[in-house]
């Protein structure tokens, strides 16, 4: 398997939270959230090098987090720009040459588990680009501006998608290359590849991969643990 680099973006500010501060440090079963994040990947065989990036204002807690928790792995902790775009643009910067192929995950989603992970990483062995993601439970209505309903696309082709993420590292760099010479922002990585016109594969994801971004995903993401802890998986590999 090609050399693995991970990219976090842990830049946002968590708005939605209220907490008045990085949602990613909000503390999950006893640690921040972050660090359930990283540790998973600092665990896993397949990976060689993560970096992390944050917002200006977070890097020195950011460094205290990762030598505290001995995260050997994590070759760099970048500063973020402007829209996520720009901070994942900065991650993949800070890898090294020898990393081939490059998953971004969301700092704020922090129960993959490593089964997940290595079952993800197989099944995209053969893709330039692929993503995770999972079947829409509820109808969704394409609107216009003022809430007017223009079409009901079947169910069957819809998936939110989730992180991680992988790609070819020279198809990442060129997408976002392209992206920031014409001022193109995509609501995510694989948008761009899209956007470029190559084809990105979906495998499928998990409902407990969820991103914490409000206090009820909080309140969620602690109920998750609790049951894997319950059925014996909390150190499901």
């Amino acid at each position: 398997m090609a050399e693995i680099g991970i990219v976090i973006p842990a830049a946002g500010q968590g708005k939605r939270m209220g907490a008045g501060y990085n949602k990613q440090f909000l503390t999950l079963m006893g640690e921040p959230i972050l660090v359930h994040t990283v540790r998973l990947f600092e665990k896993s065989s397949y990976v060689s090098e993560i970096v992390i990036v944050g917002a200006e204002s977070d890097l020195l807690v950011i460094k205290e987090l990762v030598y505290n928790h001995k995260f050997d792995k994590v070759v760099a902790i970048s500063q973020g720009g402007a829209q996520r775009q720009d901070s994942v643009r900065s991650g993949v910067q800070a890898l090294s040459p020898a990393i081939q192929r490059v998953v971004v995950h969301d700092g704020a989603r922090p129960l993959l588990t490593l089964q997940q992970f290595h079952q993800f990483l197989s099944e995209t062995e053969d893709f330039p680009a692929a993503i995770m993601g999972i079947a829409v439970k509820d109808t969704v209505k394409r609107v216009d501006s003022l809430g007017k309903v223009l079409e009901t696309p079947p169910r069957e082709w819809l998936r939110a998608v989730q992180t991680p993420q992988i790609f070819d590292r020279e198809l990442l760099e060129e997408a976002h290359h392209q992206a920031e010479s014409m001022g193109y922002y995509g609501t995510d990585d694989a948008a761009l590849i899209e956007w470029m016109g190559y084809s990105v594969q979906l495998v499928e994801g998990s409902q407990e991969n969820i991103k914490v971004t409000t206090p009820e995903d909080l309140w969620l993401a602690e109920r998750i643990i609790a049951m894997r802890e319950a059925r014996g998986a909390k150190h499901e590999v």
